[in-house]
């Protein structure tokens, strides 16, 4: 068995939109009208619902890899380096810091021409606090590079990358391709979904490759639509990742790619449908604060805004006094009078009873 690279019209992808059609118009429908519903909302709104998807797609994107970073700190960090929060501590998790560094280069040059330069920042900033790889630099060593599950000497390849000698000359083809494909593929998803799996067959670098991988993709969509794509496509990827993971494997085996096209579209349309639930719960957060603000003392307010910082799936777990204790720093009783005040007002809802009992924010 040949893998893609291996094959004889390797870089000549092939495939078929037919099944499709209606799937890539409802993207572009769906395109205009999120565009419609923020181009409404206050600047404040705007900004709060881009920082809950870049959130998600920063934590996302490294659970994808079984990296599982602090939400608090993400959103620390974003907001430190947007200038809304200066004040807010540096994190000590280098890789909370790398992630948000990333993802804000993303967006804010997501117009620029891809460059080696480019990709190698990328790495660079994604590998913050990493040691003994190479980092901003195409692998090189002599080994194969494999994709592989099982234990020592029971592993079963999923993929092998092309040699670590080609990968100069592999990814100076896939920049020029990137580049060109951007008037040449005219749907947004087509190219992004190329761009991935691209890349992907290459892994040129030595770790890190599914997360810039998934950041070429983001670029893609981002310069196809013409603005910041307002979604997280780490988020759906990672709400069922053995599908991506196999997806990829059987589209790494030839360069007719119509499967693949067909799984990433349904992909990225699943996190549009997600982002378009999270901008509705901004605007329901905004009317209840607008509602409440003057019913809730500080720590009430304290607690509600942590639980909704979680967006529309909700605080995991809901709230208990244990919880408003540790979140607040108060004594037991004092958090019980506070929950129970909640709930008289109509701001909060219980689950279960005893000591079971829990609250979610009833918007």
């Amino acid at each position: 068995m040949k893998y893609n690279w291996q094959q004889k019209d390797w870089h000549n992808f092939q495939y078929k939109t037919d099944a499709i059609e209606g799937l890539l118009f409802d993207f572009a429908k769906r395109t205009g009208r999120i565009s419609g519903v923020l181009d409404g909302f206050s600047e404040t709104e705007q900004t709060e619902t881009m920082i809950n998807l870049m959130v998600s797609e920063a934590i996302k994107t490294s659970e994808i890899e079984g990296e599982y970073l602090s939400r608090k700190d993400v959103m620390s960090s974003i907001r430190r380096n947007l200038g809304l929060n200066p004040e807010l501590p540096v994190s000590k998790d280098k890789r909370v810091e790398g992630v948000t560094e990333l993802m804000l280069a993303i967006r804010n040059h997501f117009t620029a021409p891809l460059t080696e330069k480019m990709l190698f920042d990328w790495h660079t900033m994604l590998m913050k606090g990493s040691k003994g790889i190479q980092i901003g630099q195409w692998r090189s060593h002599e080994e194969p590079m494999q994709i592989v599950s099982g234990a020592i000497g029971r592993e079963n390849v999923h993929f092998e990358a092309p040699p670590s000698n080609t990968d100069s000359s592999e990814m100076n083809d896939f920049i020029a391709w990137f580049n060109e494909s951007q008037s040449s593929i005219k749907k947004p998803i087509i190219r992004s979904a190329i761009a991935h799996l691209y890349f992907e067959s290459i892994h040129p670098f030595e770790d890190g490759n599914g997360r810039i991988g998934r950041a070429v993709a983001e670029k893609a969509l981002s310069q196809s639509i013409g603005r910041p794509v307002l979604f997280s496509l780490s988020k759906s990827i990672e709400s069922n990742k053995n599908n991506y993971y196999d997806a990829l494997k059987a589209a790494q085996r030839s360069n007719e790619i119509t499967d693949w096209i067909n799984y990433f579209v349904r992909t990225v349309l699943d996190a549009q449908i997600d982002a378009e639930q999270e901008i509705e719960f901004t605007l329901k957060k905004t009317k209840f604060f607008d509602g409440h603000k003057d019913e809730l003392n500080e720590r009430q307010q304290k607690v509600v805004r942590r639980m909704l910082e979680e967006g529309h799936q909700r605080f995991e777990g809901g709230m208990n006094a244990r919880k408003y204790v540790s979140l607040t720093s108060v004594s037991k009783a004092t958090a019980t009078r506070d929950l129970q005040d909640l709930v008289e007002k109509g701001i909060f809802k219980p689950i279960g009873g005893g000591r079971s009992t829990r609250y979610e924010i009833n918007i």
